[in-house]
């Protein structure tokens, strides 16, 4: 339970609610880098669940998987900056997110597919840039 004096401001149940409405599909930074590549011609699939760890943007016949991860919630190095509440927790949960993201990333190497992993912050200072990357694969 936080304690009264910690920056939190809101309820438990507010502070649930409030997280709970957080994307993991379809986010800004996903949706600038799509509708770049669709309008260049390059064709995709979104989120497929047969392909190891759910890609974001993928292709099974490129055999090419693209992670667009969002610095707070995969902690980047550059970016993430730990929550002063609930410390443990979140230490705890951006380790298990790690693990867990470097053993999805080694099987698909295993199986001979090209891994691409992008941070938020990297699409929103040179988007062009990500989708040229991504353009040379797809």
């Amino acid at each position: 339970m936080l304690a009264k004096n910690m920056a939190d401001n809101l309820s438990k149940e507010k502070r649930s609610k409030v997280m709970a409405s957080i994307k993991g599909k379809n986010t800004r930074p996903e949706m600038m880098i799509r509708e770049i590549l669709w309008s260049r011609g390059k064709r995709y699939r979104l989120h497929d669940r047969s392909i190891a760890g759910v890609p974001d943007i993928s292709s099974k016949k490129r055999k090419v998987a693209i992670f667009i991860d969002g610095c707070f919630w995969h902690g980047c190095n550059t970016c993430y900056k730990e929550p002063k509440t609930n410390v443990d927790y979140w230490r705890n949960k951006m380790l298990q997110n790690k693990k867990r993201r470097g053993i999805v990333i080694g099987k698909l190497r295993k199986d001979d597919w090209m891994v691409l992993q992008f941070w938020e912050h990297e699409i929103l200072r040179d988007t062009k840039g990500v989708v040229k990357e991504i353009s040379r694969f797809l």
